[in-house]
């Protein structure tokens, strides 16, 4: 059950506490009147989620009963085995990797992971890496590279850490250093946005193949916030809805500006209602991606990586 309501789901709740209520009253003669309301749930459901703002969708993507790197793990991947540390200064917990296995494939998985409790989202720095964390992302990847093991990245973070510690020990090189080494990996790379995709925290594992997005995560080069702090001075309950409207950071928007390759659909209401149903779905797709690239040579999966992200950006001036 959810019990972290959103509020333009108000109406949606409202529904089903009276379902609820009937169903525990056994009101008798109330089944056709049950099952009228079920279908209004199901039509209102789909009515608000088709027509969420941008800002409602990060409400959505940063709900904290949303499936995270970690319950992806227990439903979709088995035989799953954490490595640990980047072989310099120690392991961040914001970032999860290990072996694994996917149906038929042997995978790396490497994830964001923000944490349920308090306790452990102050371990994962709210799903914040640090260096530490993109130093390990990037030498497990060079070890699945070695045993020809596709990679798969889920991607869910407001950002890296932005501390002067992590600065100091060179985070913005770092991700700059798994971009070049991504971009030329000799395997096949698989990236999905699970939630959110911020700035250069998500760029760091964000180099792929294949980059998708669930249906209600947001993917941007800045917070909504930042954004409103940087034009406004002030983020606040309406500058960043603006700043998130007009940064074009939701899944439809960037599948339109090519800039991701698929929208994986969430289960009706979003992800966090029903975690089982979100995971079967990522893991067809994930399943299907590995199966298109797995056929192809590794120069030409490096030539289409490649060419893919020099197309972003690339525009035509209309002549005056």
């Amino acid at each position: 059950m959810v019990t972290h309501r959103l509020v333009f789901e108000k109406e949606i709740y409202a529904m089903e506490d009276l379902i609820a209520e009937m169903e525990s009253r056994s009101v008798p003669h109330a089944a056709e009147e049950l099952r009228q309301l079920r279908r209004e749930v199901v039509a209102l459901k789909k009515r608000i989620y088709s027509e969420l703002t941008a800002w409602q969708t990060i409400l959505v993507a940063r709900h904290v009963e949303r499936p995270q790197t970690c319950d992806y793990l227990n439903l979709m991947f088995e035989e799953f085995v954490e490595l640990h540390g980047d072989r310099a200064i120690g392991d961040d917990r914001a970032l999860r990797t290990g072996f694994a296995r996917l149906g038929d494939f042997k995978v790396m998985v490497i994830g964001h992971q923000k944490g349920r409790t308090l306790q452990e989202r102050k371990a994962c720095f709210f799903g914040c890496a640090h260096p530490e964390g993109y130093r390990k992302a990037l030498r497990c990847m060079k070890l699945a590279e070695k045993f020809k093991l596709p990679v798969i990245c889920l991607i869910d973070t407001p950002g890296a850490f932005p501390g002067i510690g992590a600065e100091e020990r060179g985070q913005a090189a770092l991700i700059a250093t798994n971009l070049l080494e991504m971009a030329r990996l000799q395997t096949q790379v698989v990236c999905v946005v699970i939630g959110e995709g911020g700035s250069g925290g998500a760029l760091g594992i964000g180099v792929g193949d294949r980059v998708s997005m669930l249906e209600h995560a947001y993917y941007s080069v800045i917070s909504p916030e930042g954004c409103a702090g940087i034009l406004w001075k002030e983020a606040n309950d309406t500058t960043s809805p603006l700043a998130a409207e007009a940064l074009r950071l939701t899944s439809r928007d960037l599948y339109r500006l090519g800039i991701i390759d698929d929208i994986i659909p969430e289960p009706l209401g979003g992800a966090h209602r029903d975690h089982r149903e979100m995971a079967n779905t990522l893991k067809n797709y994930l399943l299907r991606y590995l199966r298109e690239l797995r056929p192809q040579p590794i120069p030409e999966l490096l030539q289409a990586r490649y060419q893919k992200f020099r197309r972003m950006g690339v525009f035509e001036r209309a002549e005056e």
